[in-house]
């Protein structure tokens, strides 16, 4: 009888002691099922949470008002719609002999190159409508079918004089014959970015965590505007090989366009229309480009 109760009594003084024992070890468990790992990343300040069954994911903490992207590049083809009236004086005198044949382009090698130095889109509205801009430089590249030549020099000293006329110099053949037009050129567009997921862990380790951000959906519109820096009129040919003339060929010193961009997540397309045509006078030909964004 002593024996039991002295049992008893020690069960009683322990019992204290196995109870806490026991909560102790359900708070371990407990605390093992959600564990929280801070990516080092200054920029993203993102948290990374594993769960109880092991399945990581991300939850962005804070998103910026202004993002700044360096360097991005525009791959595409430059074309223009050409309204000319090649009956008219002024065409005429331009282009002495032209018609709607001449200035045809092989489309797959004219060509349209932008380069961004810097681009930046401010948040207006919920991080859903924003203020897009840019800073870069706009390289077209149109190449001709036929023989055309831009001359630098006409030699004359008419108020309008020709600048563009057909070499005809037999058993000469042209390998290149293309006419460039460079802009250092700003957008400024409105851009909507439809809401996205959380972010994604493609890979969660013991050290180290790698985020992938999620891809953003949306478009862009709005103008361009752009200065002429550069333009040439670059051939190669036969008998003479590469030569280059370099001059503005009349072409207007500014370029106004609309713009507009559509971002599809993995890729984004672009487009503009200019307003008016890029020479000041006898060739009324709008150009207008399409292609792939990289970078932005």
């Amino acid at each position: 009888m002593k024996v039991v109760k002295s049992i008893a009594l020690a069960g009683i003084v322990m019992a204290p002691f196995f109870l806490r024992a026991q909560e102790k070890t359900d708070k371990d468990k407990t605390d093992t099922s959600e564990i929280t790992v801070k990516v080092i990343s200054r920029k993203n300040k993102d948290s990374v949470i594993i769960t109880g069954n092991g399945q990581p994911w991300v939850k962005a903490s804070r998103q910026r008002n202004v993002e700044t992207s360096w360097f991005g590049i525009d791959l595409g083809f430059a074309n223009f719609a050409d309204h000319t009236n090649y009956g008219s004086a002024g065409a005429q005198a331009y282009a002495p002999g032209s018609n709607a044949n001449w200035f045809d382009l092989r489309f797959g090698k004219s060509v349209n190159v932008n380069i961004w130095v810097l681009t930046q889109k401010v948040n207006l509205v919920n991080h859903v409508l924003h203020l897009k801009y840019a800073l870069g430089m706009e390289l077209n590249n149109y190449r001709f079918e036929n023989a055309v030549r831009f001359n630098p020099h006409p030699g004359t000293d008419a108020p309008d004089p020709a600048v563009v006329y057909m070499d005809n110099e037999p058993d000469r053949n042209y390998s290149k014959n293309k006419l460039a037009a460079d802009y250092v050129t700003v957008p400024l567009m409105l851009n909507v970015t439809f809401p996205s997921k959380n972010r994604k862990v493609v890979e969660a380790g013991n050290k180290t965590v790698k985020v992938r951000a999620s891809r953003e959906f949306g478009f862009s519109l709005g103008m361009s505007a752009g200065y002429l820096y550069s333009a040439r009129n670059k051939t190669i040919t036969s008998d003479n090989g590469k030569q280059k003339a370099k001059d503005n060929f009349e072409l207007n010193p500014w370029k106004l366009s609309y713009v507009g961009e559509l971002n599809l997540g993995y890729v984004s397309l672009y487009g503009s229309y200019a307003v008016k045509s890029m020479f000041k006078r006898g060739l009324d030909m709008t150009p207008y480009t399409m292609g792939i964004r990289l970078g932005l």
